[in-house]
């Protein structure tokens, strides 16, 4: 997909990882909704703040009608509670479900037709090596990046038809407010993570893999599972 002169919408645009897309989307010639809760607190140059919430179904679709011209829809915003799958609050389990699975798959429902009206274009959700790899301590965010990876190849071959492409972005510890515990040694920037997101893009990859961890994660799949330890 050619991104200059694209239109591109992208969640979670007013930090992090998004705000990063959003710039290097705008110095590439797009044009670019950078979407949000709070539309006020995306000052990117350039970019056209959007209210958007992915947990709030009558949001995406006002943001869908707003962004009428979108080719492009990014689906980055995302969150993660800590909860694990036994100890943890269900209802911080099902909080990482409706923001990273059923946010993304909402926003696709919704832009998917726009996109197609508009003659096509691309889909990237921004996934995790957590998609392969389920530490216990991370149980309920990696079992919601494990379904979105699900999300992402179901409806890659679901839009294909319809002249769409879907891309799914996966990293390991990325510099953002997420892994602000995380050793800066062990992550990666997240200007090269979106800069490495958006070169998949315009060559139509189905996976981005964005670090050595993703890489490696995604080698291990043909292995047997480890036995519990003790």
């Amino acid at each position: 997909m050619e991104l200059k002169n694209a239109v591109a919408v992208v969640s979670g645009a007013n930090r992090g990882l998004g705000r990063h897309l959003a710039a290097q989307l705008v110095e590439r010639g797009a044009k670019v909704y950078g979407a949000a809760r709070r539309p006020e607190a995306v000052d990117v140059p350039g970019v056209i703040p959007l209210r958007l919430d992915v947990t709030d179904e009558a949001s995406i679709q006002e943001a869908a009608r707003v962004a009428s011209d979108a080719t492009l829809l990014i689906n980055n915003a995302g969150i993660s509670t800590g909860a694990t799958l036994m100890g943890g609050d269900v209802a911080e389990v099902r909080r990482d479900m409706e923001t990273n699975f059923f946010g993304p798959l909402a926003a696709t429902r919704a832009f998917a037709p726009v996109i197609e009206g508009n003659g096509g274009g691309a889909v990237l959700n921004v996934l995790s090596a957590l998609s392969w790899f389920h530490p216990a301590g991370l149980g309920s965010y990696a079992a919601s990046k494990a379904a979105a990876w699900a999300l992402s190849d179901a409806t890659r071959e679901e839009l294909a038809p319809r002249g769409i492409t879907v891309s799914a972005l996966h990293v390991g510890y990325m510099d953002t407010d997420m892994a602000a515990g995380v050793p800066a040694d062990q992550k990666v920037a997240a200007a090269d993570v979106a800069a490495q997101a958006l070169s998949g893009i315009e060559t139509g990859l189905p996976e981005i893999l964005a670090d050595e961890t993703s890489r490696y994660v995604k080698q291990t799949l043909s292995g047997a599972p480890q036995p519990n330890a003790g």
